[in-house]
């Protein structure tokens, strides 16, 4: 794993953009997987800026979203489909049938995955608890997509973030794509912004090793991650 740490989220978000966006203008056709939640909308903030600037052509990708809640209405503003499209999917030009979500009959995900000759670039996020994804702590290292319990800590942050601190209305459960289907990617980003991820990433820089308590600890295994991080996040960690 490589660290890379910068001064704030907008030039670390900028870093993993640039990797995106030289992705696209490179290759004929790109896959993606996608994250949500608050740590990678300054990224797709940026990647609209740069389309709308420099009219980067987002025709032939495809992408892969890592996850979505269950029990949800289908026009719900927090379903990860209608974040996806608020954030992202309706300011460029992406054919929105390239647009993909794991669903109920979640193994067809992986199939589909594979079928595409796999992720080009995987941006992640990390949980509090080490969670990538919502491969929560007790996630197997060779889980695939599949439904998942939400534990109360990612609930609760969940809730102060996007529901309005109302824990009974989070979803606990999700679909998501398993630490397996993870690290099929080609190569690997993962964000961490602020105080709170700074002893999730104190335990990434420190794992070597898979340890089914601290699910990011996988991406050790990884021959290409980039773990891109602001300076709270980093604070008081040797790079």
């Amino acid at each position: 794993m490589k660290f890379i740490k910068f001064k704030n989220e907008i030039e670390a978000s900028q870093y993993a953009a640039n990797e995106i966006i030289d992705l696209i203008k490179k290759e004929s056709k790109v896959q993606l997987g996608l994250a949500t939640g608050s740590t990678p909308i300054k990224l797709y903030e940026i990647l609209v800026k740069d389309h709308n600037e420099n009219k980067t052509d987002w025709s032939k990708v495809e992408t892969f979203n890592l996850d979505e809640y269950l029990g949800l209405p289908e026009n719900h503003p927090q379903t990860y489909k209608v974040f996806m499209d608020h954030h992202l999917f309706s300011k460029v030009n992406i054919n929105k049938s390239n647009t993909h979500f794991p669903e109920q009959n979640s193994i067809n995900y992986d199939e589909l995955i594979d079928s595409k000759k796999g992720i080009d670039l995987q941006i992640l996020g990390i949980g509090t608890n080490g969670h990538i994804g919502f491969n929560e702590p007790g996630s197997e290292l060779n889980s695939l997509t599949r439904v998942v319990n939400l534990t109360q800590e990612t609930i609760k942050v969940n809730a102060d973030k996007f529901f309005n601190g109302d824990t009974k209305d989070v979803p606990k459960q999700a679909l998501s794509m398993g630490i397996k289907s993870i690290l099929k990617a080609k190569k690997i980003i993962l964000l961490a912004f602020g105080e709170s991820k700074q002893d999730a990433i104190k335990k990434l820089k420190e794992s070597i090793a898979f340890d089914i308590n601290f699910p990011a600890s996988a991406l050790a295994l990884h021959n290409d991650v980039t773990i891109v991080i602001d300076e709270k996040a980093g604070e008081n960690i040797d790079l």
